[in-house]
């Protein structure tokens, strides 16, 4: 089945989504950083505040039902505030910090390794390596490249080739990509990187709230016309503002898959 993706930084209600029969299979929770305390002791944090902080009572409560509804629950670590550069000058103590907040949340079904800075590949495989060790071969593992990165093999925000990790025994542990198709969201862009050597299951078409919604069910329309359910999915940054209506950012994935017709299939009964 595609993937309909939110990212969720912005901790408005997630009621809108939590229907019996919702659409919605993935929210990226946003996101993880590490750092010291004015006292030098480490610290891990969701945004400005501890992930058990209890200006997020809500948030959890809202994500502990969404992963009841079915809704993979996962965990995002880095993106453009950076996090992978402080976890890897003292793994040990980072990690650690790490461990314990999934293991406090039972509703984190994987981790999503967001990296925006300079790493080697090496710290990458390593961090990869231990997490499904801890949490086990159904633990999702996820990665969110900008789309030139997979279109050719030049390396990436990250400093790394993402085909060598993709080549890599831990390319194997890798579930999906969500890619950053946002300077050019597009088939052809899509494409490009199936073309380059990745299974279109395990990419994901990623757009920002301020793209043309109809646009985007036109583009996933035509991919998901070629590619069927092998199609990896769509995912938006970020929910609080996805689709037309910001009333109901809910609209976003209904609108998503409703673009997901196999239309060589479908037939009306009258």
């Amino acid at each position: 089945m595609s993937r309909i993706i939110y990212y969720y930084q912005t901790f408005t209600s997630l009621k809108p989504l939590l229907l019996k029969d919702t659409v919605v299979t993935h929210i990226h929770l946003s996101s993880i950083h590490f750092g010291k305390n004015q006292d030098n002791t480490p610290y891990i944090h969701l945004n400005d505040h501890p992930p058990n902080d209890k200006i997020f009572n809500n948030m959890w409560n809202d994500i502990k039902n969404a992963n009841n509804l079915g809704i993979k629950i996962i965990l995002m670590v880095g993106g453009a505030g950076g996090a992978f550069q402080t976890l890897f000058s003292d793994f040990e103590t980072y990690y650690d910090l790490l461990k314990k907040t999934i293991n406090d949340n039972k509703c984190i079904n994987g981790i999503d390794l967001d990296v925006e800075e300079p790493v080697s590949i090496d710290n990458i495989k390593k961090l990869m390596n231990r997490i499904k060790a801890d949490f086990g071969k159904d633990f999702i593992i996820t990665m969110a490249p900008v789309a030139y990165a997979l279109q050719s093999d030049t390396t990436g925000m990250g400093g790394f080739c993402y085909k060598d990790l993709y080549k890599s025994k831990e390319g194997l542990l890798i579930d999906y990509f969500n890619v950053q198709f946002y300077y050019d969201f597009s088939v052809e862009s899509y494409n490009k990187v199936i073309d380059n050597g990745y299974p279109e299951n395990k990419i994901v078409l990623g757009a920002t709230s301020d793209m043309d919604v109809t646009n985007m069910q036109n583009i996933v329309k035509q991919l998901y016309s070629k590619y069927g359910m092998n199609f990896g999915g769509v995912f938006d940054w970020e929910y609080f503002n996805a689709g037309n209506d910001k009333k109901n950012p809910y609209k976003w994935a209904l609108d998503m898959k409703n673009s997901m017709i196999d239309y060589n299939n479908y037939c009306i009964i009258l």
